[in-house]
């Protein structure tokens, strides 16, 4: 379990796949380094509506897994995250998801099967 707080900085449209799968991406701008960083981040299946609920400009802390795969020689890594907490007059109220969703493998986007 990973965690960071920002500014959410961008939200981008829901995606959904023909197999029923969806997802949406969000950039939160982290502030505590010297050089602020933009980092994407995604909710997949029913966690999609969190980000749902964020809007451009408002500070968030965000729990997330890291999911990483090779596909074709290339190594891909997303961040998925399973909790976003906004601040409110304050403090902090979060948004669905106490805990990580179990790891399903079918949560992967890959093009075609892996040959083995």
């Amino acid at each position: 379990m990973y965690e960071l707080s920002g500014t959410v900085k961008q939200i981008f449209e829901e995606k959904t796949f023909g197999s029923g799968f969806n997802l949406r991406e969000f950039v939160v701008t982290t502030e505590a380094d010297k050089y602020p960083q933009d980092i994407c981040l995604q909710c997949i299946k029913e966690k999609v509506e969190m980000v749902n609920q964020l809007k451009e400009g408002e500070k968030v802390k965000v729990s997330f897994d890291l999911r990483g795969r090779e596909y074709q020689g290339r190594y891909f890594v997303n961040l998925n995250a399973w909790k976003v907490e906004t601040a409110i007059a304050g403090s902090d109220s979060s948004s669905n998801g106490d805990e990580p969703p179990p790891f399903d493998p079918s949560d992967e986007i890959l093009d075609e099967e892996p040959p083995f």
